[in-house]
């Protein structure tokens, strides 16, 4: 009987046409493993690497047929079948995935506790993507504790290293630094992070709906929380605005707001989707796409083995809990309600105090 993978994906060019594919699996080769994905995170940025799937890579890593994309998102997954000596049936596995039910990895370098997936499409990738953690390795690992992993480690990693890249930049000078969809993970996130710093003089400013702002203001990781609409309050100081939103319309109207007083633009994030209007000739710095990989490697090289891990964990373990205060965790199983959830959060209708655990299996 011939195996095949059930994939879901989404045209490229339109986020709201999904689709479900039945993909045949061929016979594994030597050093190739399969996997059974369990269960996955779907976040805001989720849809992020979509809206940046075509200028950040991130349609490489699942090959689709011309036109359609895979989403990659982060979870577990069983080893089902193995063609390579040191990986086992049985084993468990997070890292990468893509929103279906298999995934077919060339593994390499494996070691006692992880392992990386080296077929040709992805070797161009940024590495840190393509890194598989053995879960047997980890002797915290809990299987309770899945969920929150998938849902907030990925989007935490790029917060920490967010805050170390300005910190590493002395914050551009700024005496604020503005969060645009503040409510979102990588965002809240992000807040903790500076908060725990206790960066000196350096005022945490989130920028949210007006639906969302007592719940923002309810983590206590904001000095202050403002409502979109009221961005031209905001003082005219020295500013590094963070952008997770994408949306040109709040870009446009904080650039054209602090003018010369915005010390530095950086782009993360596309929760504000349709909004991806392309804006010219904005006053003050030009908005600067983050590359969380990049920062990752320079302080690989800086801090040495281990360097960057042992900084992250400590904040890590703080935030981790922390969350219990907001974060619900809900999980739905089977193709529809994968879909649902994927649309959920697509059309911002997800709570912000909401986790969505997804899986292709019933």
């Amino acid at each position: 009987m011939t195996l095949s993978s059930l994939d879901f994906m989404v045209s490229r060019k339109d986020l709201r046409q999904g689709q479900w594919q039945t993909t045949p699996l061929s016979a594994l080769n030597d050093g190739e493993v399969l996997i059974k994905v369990d269960h996955f995170a779907l976040t805001a940025n989720n849809i992020t690497y979509a809206a940046f799937g075509e200028a950040m890579g991130y349609w490489k890593f699942f090959p689709a047929p011309e036109g359609l994309g895979r989403i990659p998102v982060w979870g577990y997954g069983d080893i089902v079948e193995s063609r390579h000596p040191d990986l086992t049936v049985g084993e468990r596995v997070y890292g990468y995935l893509p929103m279906s039910s298999h995934l077919v990895i060339q593994a390499d370098r494996v070691s006692k506790t992880s392992f990386i997936d080296r077929a040709e499409h992805r070797a161009s990738l940024a590495a840190v993507y393509n890194n598989y953690v053995r879960v047997s390795s980890d002797p915290s690992h809990q299987a309770s504790a899945e969920p929150a992993q998938s849902i907030l480690w990925p989007l935490f990693m790029t917060s920490f290293v967010i805050d170390d890249f300005l910190a590493d930049n002395a914050f551009f000078g700024a005496q604020q630094v503005v969060l645009s969809s503040a409510s979102s993970k990588t965002a809240l996130g992000l807040a903790f992070t500076l908060k725990q710093a206790a960066r000196d003089g350096i005022a945490i400013v989130g920028l949210t709906s007006r639906a969302n702002i007592a719940f923002v203001e309810s983590t206590g990781y904001y000095t202050k929380v403002v409502a979109y609409e009221d961005i031209t309050t905001l003082p005219l100081i020295p500013t590094v605005f963070v952008d997770m939103a994408g949306g040109g319309s709040v870009l446009a109207t904080v650039h054209n707001h602090f003018t010369d007083h915005l010390t530095y633009s950086c782009s993360v994030g596309g929760t504000h989707w349709e909004d991806r209007v392309v804006t010219k000739d904005l006053p003050g710095p030009r908005p600067t796409l983050f590359f969380a990989p990049a920062q990752i490697k320079k302080r690989h090289a800086d801090w040495g083995p281990g360097g960057l891990d042992q900084r992250v964990s400590g904040v890590w373990t703080g935030f981790l809990a922390d969350v219990d205060r907001w974060l619900k965790i809900s999980e739905g199983r089977g193709p529809e309600a994968v879909e649902a959830i994927y649309y959920e959060v697509l059309e911002g209708k997800a709570r912000p105090e909401q986790g969505h655990m997804a899986s292709v299996a019933v």
